[in-house]
């Protein structure tokens, strides 16, 4: 007898009510299988337990939100929503404080078992104590090293300067643990010793994937200057500074590929009311995607490219292009999220990975009650768009569960080579 968690438990009895064997939102065979498959989570941002005495956890994303000035959040995101209220009194009999001092190291795990979770991959500066790399992968952060140069004329925005800030910060921290304590005279010399090093070290203290944040900062855009331009520009310190980051850019995505890890790139709209969604289009990767240089590389486009999440649909053909659906599971519904998922898995349904984005936004809407929403909002809609599917004749109910065991599970372990 296949024992659930009660988050799953919850999930199948909503996705069961009022269905009948022909009709509903989810078939309940489809529904069931489902609920019960251990899913691997492409991305999130897990925070690890603090101890008493300990500071908090700071480490969990390289630009944190709060930083940011006040936005208009989506409605399943404000405070009061019957979405938080419901993940609340979910999570742990909704006292989360009782749960962590009971748990104590095993929090972050005990969540994942909650959720039906096996593996989680953590988008963090380091991953910590409570958080094992035998169910959470690491995913670091790779932007501070596209700007070796002072990126005050970069600033255009209140956001921008708190976040250019912050990877200033963290391109200090990559400098002390690559042994470097001032920048390197030539190109070569800092791709070497200080990014090439930070990606090797980051391999070795395994790291799957590395994580660039860049549409928070910058275009999407990625173009292809010649190494004198890019070296001409790190030299003088003048010139077009975008060249200079495009050339790290694509060095990092280079050797990457060569060391084994994907490459994750934030293609959708993001947080913050200084976002600019149409620089984050990821329509704009294309010919980066289509670059001969750069076909041993993996790129996964977090959070499907909403609002651009058909346009991206054409994207999947590329060999090295793969997609997830995270941060859209908690802002959106069901119904709408479905859409797309069925899109992608009538066209390429390999490349498609489950995700939560799993994130800290507030007291009231912490990664706990964020993983919990987009857990169940995507099983859900893959549910949804696998039951139309079928409904329509385009797949067997055999073809629907494998396709949700590649969704769920399946095709990441593949991406990432996961035993």
């Amino acid at each position: 007898m296949v024992r659930l968690p009660l988050s799953c438990c919850f999930l199948l009895l909503l996705l069961l009510s009022g269905c009948s064997s022909g009709t509903g939102r989810v078939d309940r065979q489809l529904a069931a299988k489902i609920a019960e498959i251990k899913a691997v989570d492409n991305h999130a941002h897990p925070v690890r337990p603090v101890m008493p005495g300990e500071k908090p956890d700071d480490e969990y994303d390289a630009l944190p939100v709060e930083s940011l000035e006040a936005q208009s959040d989506p409605v399943r995101l404000r405070m009061g929503s019957p979405e938080l209220v419901e993940a609340h009194k979910a999570v742990f009999g909704g006292d989360k404080a009782k749960a962590a001092a009971s748990y104590g190291r095993e929090y972050a795990v005990r969540l994942l078992d909650q959720m039906n979770i096996e593996t989680m991959l953590a988008n963090r500066v380091a991953l910590g104590p409570g958080l094992p790399p035998t169910r959470f992968l690491w995913v670091p952060f790779a932007d501070a090293l596209m700007y070796p140069l002072p990126t005050a004329g970069l600033v255009h925005n209140s956001d921008q300067k708190a976040f250019f800030a912050l990877e200033d910060k963290l391109l200090r921290r990559y400098y002390s643990e690559s042994g470097v304590t001032e920048k390197p005279p030539t190109l070569d010399g800092y791709l070497d010793k200080v990014v090439l090093a930070t990606l090797k070290r980051h391999k070795m203290s395994g790291a799957v994937a590395e994580k660039f944040e860049m549409a928070y900062l910058r275009t999407l855009e990625v173009g292809n200057p010649s190494k004198m331009e890019a070296e001409k520009v790190y030299v003088n310190g003048s010139g077009d500074y975008k060249a200079l980051q495009d050339y790290i850019f694509r060095f990092i995505a280079l050797e990457a590929g060569r060391l084994g890890m994907a490459v994750h790139i934030h293609a959708a709209a993001g947080g913050g009311g200084y976002f600019n969604v149409g620089a984050g289009n990821p329509m704009l990767l294309e010919p980066l995607l289509n670059d001969p240089s750069l076909r041993h590389t993996n790129f996964v486009l977090l959070h499907g490219g909403w609002p651009y999440s058909r346009q991206l649909t054409a994207l999947l053909t590329k060999p090295n292009c793969y997609t997830d659906f995270s941060q859209q599971t908690s802002m959106n519904y069901p119904r709408e999220v479905a859409g797309t998922i069925r899109a992608w898995l009538e066209y390429v349904p390999e490349k498609v990975l489950y995700a939560t984005d799993a994130y800290p936004y507030a007291p009231d809407s912490g990664w706990e009650e964020t993983a919990y929403m987009a857990d169940k909002t995507g099983r859900e809609a893959l549910g949804m768009a696998l039951t139309d599917m079928m409904r329509d004749g385009e797949i067997s109910r055999a073809r629907a569960l494998e396709l949700a065991q590649m969704v769920l599970r399946g095709n990441a372990r593949r991406l990432y080579k996961i035993r």
